[in-house]
């Protein structure tokens, strides 16, 4: 079960705009105008109204969960999924859209889920860092189309898909990847049926996500006008990289212990399927199941007591490996053959657009990319 998270108490300090490492009049702040978006640059932002923006999306500090039926209008969803143990928890993508932001504690580690819905991009972070456990919240401000964090102990803004601070005195530091997923609340809940399911916040407002206005999505066709280059927020153009189509949604699977490999795979372009790769300078042998042009997705690593598997996709969202021939649903779990009971670990992943990726990790390996460019044109 989940644990109380820091609640954010105090005064944010003030920014410190003298350390960055991307151009201040790069940061823009969605005014929320009423006809459309008005961009107002950190350069030319008052301390005052910086305050102001922040308190503009507001995030979940406490979360409250709730049983499988407790949101009425949670169909089939997507949901962003975490695993601490035997304990998964859920968070539909549509209140991500509102918030964007949780803070919790799970299994004894502080976690950052956050959300960006203009680079499509779920991510969860461990939020301690150097020893220090950071509260997150919302600037109202966006770098390269992409969400932008603050913390409430330095005051720092952080580059969300990347996890990096790009302004204030943590300028540099980033938070450690953790495993995630995403599939539809039916699948989700079909293989965790004891999973927590966020309804609120604590504190009185335990059921606040039961609300009608949460079943709406972020809207249809916005991932055309990705693929078109047709930006919420202005991209810098020379950060773009035309292996992928901007709106290809990829999924970044890390390894190493400090995360310092990576590897993407553009599951619409995967299809339903097993994709077996190794990943990183060691290179660690880890497998992506997938399905439903990537709405369903989960990274493990392919070794179990020390032997490396090699899996296929079967029917009904069921896999096997061609070395004993057990079967594995899409939680990594053995449910039929001679590993009947065993278990995959999850290795770390983040997914989002491609534009908001090549961008966080310029010239990062695409997984089979010849292959890949043989069947879809280039976008440059």
């Amino acid at each position: 079960m989940a644990g109380d998270s820091s609640s954010p108490s105090g005064t944010v300090p003030e920014l410190d705009r003298s350390i960055h490492s991307a151009p201040l009049d790069q940061i823009l702040f969605d005014t929320f105008g009423t006809t459309r978006a008005r961009f107002v640059p950190l350069s030319e932002v008052s301390d005052a109204l910086q305050t102001d923006f922040r308190g503009a999306i507001i995030p979940v500090a406490l979360p409250a969960y709730g049983a499988l039926d407790a949101l009425p209008w949670l169909d089939d969803d997507l949901v962003l999924g975490y695993e601490s143990g035997d304990d998964a928890y859920a968070y539909p993508i549509n209140i991500l859209n509102f918030h964007e932001i949780v803070n919790d504690t799970i299994g004894g580690v502080p976690v950052l889920i956050t959300y960006c819905p203009l680079c499509f991009s779920g991510v969860v972070f461990n939020r301690e860092l150097d020893g220090q456990t950071l509260t997150f919240g919302n600037t109202s401000a966006l770098y390269q189309s992409d969400l932008v964090m603050s913390d409430h102990q330095t005051g720092s803004y952080w580059f969300q898909v990347a996890g990096e601070a790009v302004v204030g005195t943590m300028t540099g530091s980033r938070l450690k990847l953790l495993a995630s997923t995403t599939m539809p609340w039916g699948q989700w809940k079909g293989l965790h049926a004891d999973t927590f399911l966020i309804t609120g916040s604590q504190g009185g407002q335990e059921t606040q996500f039961a609300a009608a206005r949460y079943s709406s999505g972020f809207g249809s066709g916005y991932q055309d006008r990705i693929k078109k280059g047709q930006f919420a927020f202005p991209v810098d153009e020379d950060k773009l990289d035309g292996r992928l189509s901007a709106g290809e949604i990829v999924l970044i699977v890390e390894a190493g212990e400090t995360g310092d490999s990576a590897l993407a795979f553009p599951l619409g372009v995967i299809g339903d399927s097993a994709a077996n790769a190794d990943v990183g300078g060691e290179r660690e042998p880890i497998v992506v199941f997938t399905a439903s042009e990537g709405r369903s997705l989960g990274a493990f690593s392919r070794t179990l007591d020390g032997e490396i598997l090699t899996f296929d996709r079967k029917d009904d969202d069921i896999f096997t490996d061609r070395e004993t021939t057990s079967r594995w649903d899409f939680a990594g779990r053995a449910v039929g053959g001679s590993l009947t009971g065993a278990r995959l670990q999850r290795v770390s992943s983040r997914r989002a657009f491609w534009f908001s990726v090549a961008i966080s990790f310029p010239g990062i390996e695409i997984h089979n990319l010849p292959y890949l460019q043989s069947i879809i044109p280039s976008s440059a």
